[in-house]
């Protein structure tokens, strides 16, 4: 009892379980809203309809990339890098703001004009028009709030970052059910083009009165040396926003068009069970580790932080996962309709996939903290091929079970190839 005493308090003190314990009201209340959200709208539409709502998601977290100019996880680094440089930090901020206005403004005129076939190409009829002229008028507020919750991120204020989520949860959970309830398909849509847009207004309050949420702070002229500096966050950013909800629009067009859109809203549900469970990490992923390793100057320092996450974040993955997989038809009663019975034979591989994702994505997190953009740029584009040549392959000779297999696969590949890269770090010589 003393040792385990002593372990929890050992444990207490480190920065990533102080997160934890901050983050954890809003994990829940994020868990829970997502729960009856995904069962209201699985009742309403059923699989054909979450099919189509997977497609727009996907293409939604594309636009939504390239309207704040995929600079978001550049701000927190430069702002935790900078935060005591009022001066560079003003510089920072203003840049950051002409970029996420010019591109928002770009992306808002391409979906308001190419509505119609926007429509017709993601959601394979022209009626849904509406839904991207929406998207088109909204998406500049979503831009603006991750500004923000980025620049929060930055400052590390834990506890303000958290009551944004649970504040932006809870009324994304509102929006959900009653626009489902009252127009169904269409209003599912509607939702998931305008939520995220709503919770500026939220943001905006809570942090009127940081320092920082002055005009002098957004006021400075166009940098070359801080643009350039954007630019390569940029790119990363934006290459992951595109490959990864691309790759999953292919697949799951194909899956619709050649064997069922019922089918294709099986492996969505799976999908989204799985970012349910896997938000409990990746939030700390953004409020953490990230504005953490951008801190840190030296290997031997990365190295040491870098396994202090792996004995938080493995045990907790390896119980998570475990548990989902024990109650994996209680989840799909909770969650689902008995029309998701197929989604069983898809827990097994998509959760140990998941569990290789979070592995490697903490190797790979350091690409992007130390701003190694041609790196990343070429993982990125090499194993979303990968991931689709194999998730193709599979699908073919396995069904939908296929899909998840090839999620498997690329991410035990990927694994290898981030202790490849990075084993100057994992392995540190004791003359170092």
């Amino acid at each position: 009892m003393f040792q385990i005493k002593l372990f929890l308090q050992k444990l207490a003190g480190i920065d990533i379980i102080k997160v934890f314990s901050l983050n954890a009201m809003a994990t829940l209340v994020r868990m829970l809203a997502g729960m009856i959200s995904v069962k209201v709208v699985a009742v309403v539409i059923g699989p054909v309809g979450i099919a189509l709502l997977g497609q727009l998601n996907n293409f939604n977290t594309m636009l939504l990339g390239m309207a704040n100019g995929g600079i978001n996880n550049g701000i927190t680094k430069y702002v935790a890098e900078y935060k005591e440089d009022k001066s560079k930090l003003k510089v920072i901020l203003s840049n950051a703001l002409r970029i996420t206005l010019i591109c928002s403004l770009l992306v808002s005129l391409f979906l308001i004009f190419d509505c119609v076939q926007l429509s017709r190409l993601i959601l394979s009829s022209e009626k849904y028009s509406y839904v991207f002229v929406i998207f088109g008028f909204t998406i500049i507020l979503y831009a603006l709030n991750y500004l923000f919750i980025s620049v929060l991120n930055g400052f590390k204020q834990f506890k303000k970052y958290v009551k944004v989520n649970i504040s932006g949860t809870i009324l994304g959970l509102f929006f959900s059910v009653l626009l489902v309830s009252l127009f169904g398909l269409p209003g599912a849509l509607i939702n998931a083009v305008t939520f995220q847009s709503v919770v500026f207004f939220v943001t905006l309050w809570m942090c009127r009165d940081e320092p920082w949420m002055k005009k002098d702070y957004f006021t400075e002229r166009l940098n070359g040396p801080v643009m350039k500096q954007f630019f390569g966050f940029s790119l990363m950013t934006l290459t992951s926003l595109i490959l990864a909800p691309l790759s999953q629009i292919l697949l799951r067009g194909y899956v619709i068009n050649e064997i069922s859109a019922s089918d294709a809203g099986i492996w969505e549900g799976m999908n989204h069970v799985s970012r349910m469970y896997l938000s409990i990490i990746t939030t700390a992923f953004s409020i953490y580790y990230l504005p953490r390793l951008s801190e840190i100057t030296d290997n031997i320092g990365l190295h040491k932080e870098i396994f202090r996450c792996y004995k938080v974040f493995i045990p907790m993955l390896l119980l998570l996962g475990i548990t989902i997989y024990l109650l994996r038809y209680f989840i799909l009663w909770l969650l689902y309709t008995p029309e998701f019975i197929k989604m069983t034979d898809l827990f097994s591989w998509q959760l140990f996939g998941d569990f290789f994702k979070i592995c490697s994505w903490l190797l790979s997190f350091i690409m992007v903290a130390k701003a190694k953009t041609k790196a990343f740029i070429t993982t990125e584009v090499g194993f979303t091929i990968l991931y689709i040549f194999l998730s193709f392959t599979l699908l073919r000779m396995n069904g939908i079970v296929g899909l998840v297999q090839g999620y498997l696969l690329n991410y035990v590949f990927y694994m290898i190839a981030m202790v490849f890269l990075f084993r100057n770090i994992i392995i540190i010589k004791k003359n170092e």
